[in-house]
């Protein structure tokens, strides 16, 4: 046991409890109509069922739990173009949305629990509703920039940052179920950590737009904490501005969290994922996160789903103080008069 005796500990004792103090609101979006694996729409539940709450509160948060929203069955929801259940997709992010809109009223921080990541659209939208010059830290083994032409799959999970940057706004066409979708943010405002897996025509975009971005690559040669400082540099070189952190646990190296829906190798280590979680929070500017595409229907064993809902939960805490030297601050104990 660590103790600090006198004022020094006091203040010290009263820092700590100020740093660490968060309010934070949870929406589970159990939702897998972005891709074509069920599943996914079970991660929300299974995050919470690794105790999430509970650690967050032992960590000095105030949260309050939304609980899930409930999405309805869109019938006759065929392609438009080769992108699938558009209408699906659109509804349910129109509804997610409005639900983020009102807890970043109530005063919270958003952490949104997927689903998959089609569902950072309404994220983004519903918290730039509400915080507006938003900057956007998506950290993914994959860009999911593609836009309705240039997919590969017709998935709207691998699509969803076209719709929410300006400048490819005259490049999406009109579809039914998206009209509402008005895009957000600009290509400067959103700064890429973790891709090792590009389809050419991301590529071609991330470059044309310079969109600023760290591969695997360059996180292997810089190390994370150079990463870090040069993402914080660039999304606050003019004002610090609120954070919106979208997070798929497939940035991670399947080695970490194995039940995700497209897994691929060579990815952040557990440490460099954490790390990327502590800066962000170091800022004092994150304002909401997604945690996205755990998928415990992937996991061939117990073993691979725990790993995953751990590693998920983690990586939420790290967004909020917690301590890597053990699960809860140091217990700084004054004297006995």
């Amino acid at each position: 046991m660590f103790i600090m005796r006198g004022s020094r500990g006091i203040r010290f004792a009263l820092e700590i409890q100020k740093r660490n103090h968060h309010s934070v609101g949870i929406i589970g979006a159990p939702f897998c109509k972005g891709q074509r694996r069920d599943g996914v729409e079970k991660g929300p539940d299974l995050i919470r069922s690794a105790g999430l709450v509970e650690k967050l509160k032992g960590q000095g948060c105030s949260v309050r739990d939304y609980g899930n929203l409930k999405f309805e069955n869109v019938p006759d929801d065929e392609p438009i173009g080769k992108v699938l259940r558009p209408r699906s997709v659109g509804r349910a992010n129109e509804q997610l949305a409005d639900a983020v809109r009102a807890i970043k009223k109530d005063g919270h921080t958003c952490v949104m629990l997927g689903g998959d990541h089609s569902l950072a659209i309404g994220s983004i939208l519903g918290h730039a509703a509400s915080r507006k010059e938003l900057c956007v830290v998506w950290v993914d083994a994959h860009a999911d920039i593609n836009t309705p032409l240039t997919t590969l799959t017709g998935n709207i999970h691998g699509q969803p940052v076209s719709y929410l940057i300006r400048e490819l706004h005259p490049k999406i066409p009109v579809m039914q179920g998206f009209s509402w979708i008005k895009p957000c943010i600009s290509a400067r405002d959103i700064i890429y950590i973790g891709l090792r897996d590009v389809d050419p025509e991301e590529h071609y975009i991330l470059k044309y737009l310079g969109v600023k971005f760290f591969s695997m690559t360059e996180v292997d040669r810089l190390g994370i904490a150079k990463v870090m400082e040069e993402t914080c540099d660039h999304i606050f070189s003019k004002v610090k501005r609120p954070i919106h952190l979208s997070y798929d646990i497939d940035a991670l190296d399947p080695s970490v969290s194995p039940a995700t829906g497209t897994p691929v190798v060579g990815g952040l280590s557990y440490r460099e994922g954490i790390y990327i979680t502590e800066q962000i929070c170091q800022t004092g500017m994150l304002s909401a996160l997604d945690l996205v595409e755990v998928n415990p229907k992937l996991g061939r064993t117990e073993a691979e789903i725990s790993s995953t809902a751990t590693a998920a939960v983690d990586v939420i805490l790290g967004c909020f103080g917690r301590f890597r030297e053990g699960s809860h601050a140091p217990d700084y104990r004054m004297p006995t008069p």
